[in-house]
């Protein structure tokens, strides 16, 4: 048979017209009915075992599977591959062994940011994301997301983990393109051992370790959609604060000595993080077996980055700054892609490149055609990973956080400060030489002055509420993290994500969040909450504009705080509660905005309760 490597055909040929008498193929295993001369049925047969060998073809090249893997805080150099001799990843450096990986690949400093670039291909401020909790979090809804597109081109969607683009529908993960979600909304979650998670807008108990759990159904989620192409998210909570892992990760590295230290390191949070690292590293190596096990791994893109530097000092290459600086060492991160067969293995890219390409980059390598209906700041990258570009533009990179933004090019980087540094000869960001390149300064901050003014005006005065009863979803979760207090009730913790509210002692205090319920209906009520014996008995009020419910604490509920005897390091963050739900009566909600608003009629003992959560299930 003739070589035909890289041959295709975009459509099966049913039927061929060679003279006046015809080929009929009704399929390939029925009688070829021929009735033509010696020289036709020559040529018949060629183009027979051409059409065999294009439906082998076919099969081979169906569109891939696209697997996104997602670390929370972990640095550059959390990865043996980078160069960090303190552990080892080796599921994960084979990965890169196996495909590409980026020189220079950023992400934003923080992780609400680096999500919503990465799904939607756009830059944060312009798809509404500024903030990490409180609904700065949240993505406008009309921004398209890679979910969006895959769904719509016929793949199983599934995201499985921290999500932090927003809670309520139509914020929530099941709205923005993905048809299964477990997982946590928040920034951060207080334990990571059988915690309360959700699937698909329902609270469920989690089992076992969370970064091990969201393996689990990953793997379950690749198990029930093998027989179609899927899109797989999978956004880890780790090596994200408080500091937990399993016995069997933390005993190699709780006396561990460090080969590779920084200036002003705490050692004992270094090593959590590092067997954090290691147990994520096992869990990306099961993920990687199944897909074998599946046969699915020469069609599926697997990528594999982090969404911000590294969350505390710690050995990262020797760039400067952590999570949370738009400094080189706040927002490089990893990026490792494998497509066999694609992508050349072991193979490196040193041009610069952003999260807000992998949409792009992924719809390209899929063959799928998305014409965003806004503008995207991503490019495909597909011609560096096809290795079939002859040149490649410089570009211009942006970093932006609180108000800071700094412009990385392929040999420079300005800071938020205007200093400039040669990224080539200064990684460290060590001397400022500005002065000795005006044109070049002179240039970026031109470029960070114009870009303020086209993107950063999608953040400024938000006036979106929190959305409440869409008849598309059952569920609507108000947490803590979303309301606004009045009165003398505290958080406990200044950080809102996984907070809960104390010290609610009088009627003169409240619990508010400004809403907008999006059609009228009949609504379960249910809180989260713990009281103590002593204040059982404090009758409390759910209201909006001039709907109400009246209730009652009928049950203590009292458990101590915990996660401490969890955490391998002090966290910074709220201890959490086993908050136990209870449902309190139904309220119609009339369509429209105003202020939903938790306040006691009469307190009984010291206080009324502790509260965590309020969920809605419309009913009618």
């Amino acid at each position: 048979m003739m070589e035909r490597e890289g041959f295709r055909f975009k459509m099966r040929v049913k039927r061929i017209k060679v003279t006046e008498d015809f080929i009929k193929l009704p399929t390939f295993e029925t009688k070829i009915i021929v009735k033509m001369n010696l020289t036709i049925l020559k040529i018949v047969f060629l183009l027979f075992f051409l059409l065999i060998d294009t439906e082998v073809i076919f099969a081979q090249t169906k569109q891939p599977n696209v697997i996104i893997l997602l670390s929370d805080d972990q640095g550059w150099g959390d990865l043996s591959i980078n160069g960090n001799k303190n552990l080892n990843t080796p599921n994960i450096d084979k990965l890169a062994k196996n495909g590409v990986q980026f020189d220079r690949f950023y992400v934003q400093p923080v992780c609400s940011p680096t999500r919503a670039e990465m799904l939607t291909g756009r830059y944060a401020p312009r798809c509404g994301v500024y903030s990490t909790s409180e609904g700065g979090e949240r993505m406008n809804l009309d921004e398209i997301t890679l979910a969006d597109v895959f769904k719509k081109a016929g793949y199983a969607t599934g995201a499985f983990g921290k999500w932090h683009n927003g809670m309520q529908y139509p914020y929530h993960p099941n709205a923005k393109g993905f048809e299964e979600f477990y997982g946590f909304c928040s920034g951060h979650w207080g334990d990571y051992f059988d915690a309360p998670m959700e699937h698909n807008g329902k609270i469920v108990k989690g089992k076992g370790f969370m970064t091990d759990d969201l393996t689990n159904r990953a793997m379950s989620f690749m198990e029930k959609n093998k027989n179609r192409p899927f899109l797989l998210y999978v956004p880890f909570n780790t090596p994200h604060s408080p500091m937990q892992v399993p016995d069997k990760w933390w005993a190699k590295f709780k006396d561990k000595p460090l080969e590779m230290t920084a200036n002003g390191e705490d050692q004992n949070f270094t090593r959590a993080t590092l067997a954090m690292c290691e147990n994520l590293d096992w869990n990306v190596g099961r993920i990687m077996q199944k897909l074998k096990q599946l046969n699915l791994e020469e069609n599926t893109i697997v990528i594999y980055f982090s969404d911000n530097g590294p969350n505390a000092i710690r050995w990262n290459g020797g760039m400067k700054s952590t999570k949370g600086s738009t400094d080189e060492g706040g927002v490089r991160s990893p990026l490792i892609m494998q497509f066999p067969k694609v992508i050349q293995a072991g193979s490196k890219i040193t041009q610069i490149s952003a999260a807000i390409d992998l949409l792009p980059t992924l719809t390209d390598l899929a063959g799928i055609k998305h014409e965003s209906k806004k503008p995207l700041d991503g490019i495909s990258l597909k011609p560096l990973l096809t290795q079939k570009s002859q040149s490649w533009n410089d570009r211009l990179l942006f970093s932006y956080w609180n108000e800071k933004v700094s412009v990385r090019t392929q040999q420079y980087r300005l800071d938020h400060q205007n200093k400039l540094y040669d990224m080539t000869t200064d990684p460290d960001q060590k001397v400022d030489v500005s002065m000795n390149n005006l044109e070049v300064t002179n240039k970026l901050k031109l470029a960070v002055n114009d870009w303020k003014s086209a993107v950063l005006v999608g953040i400024k005065n938000d006036e979106r509420a929190f959305s409440v009863g869409h008849l598309a979803f059952k569920y609507t979760q108000l947490p803590a993290r979303d309301a606004k207090l009045e009165g003398g009730i505290k958080r406990s913790s200044k950080h809102p994500n996984s907070s809960f509210f104390t010290n609610w002692k009088t009627t003169n205090d409240a619990i508010v969040w400004d809403v907008e319920v999006l059609e009228e209906g009949d609504f379960e009520a249910e809180i989260y909450y713990t009281c103590s014996p002593e204040n059982v008995g404090s009758i409390f009020q759910l209201s909006l504009n001039n709907q109400q419910l009246t209730s009652k604490v009928t049950e203590a509920h009292n458990p101590p705080l915990r996660g401490m005897e969890n955490d391998r390091f002090p966290r910074m963050e709220s201890y959490v509660k086993d908050f136990k739900p209870i449902k309190i009566g139904r309220i119609h909600l009339n369509k429209g905005v105003g202020k939903l608003t938790l306040k006691a009629l009469e307190v009984k003992g010291a206080e009324v309760m502790d509260f965590r959560l309020l969920m809605l299930e419309r009913v009618k």
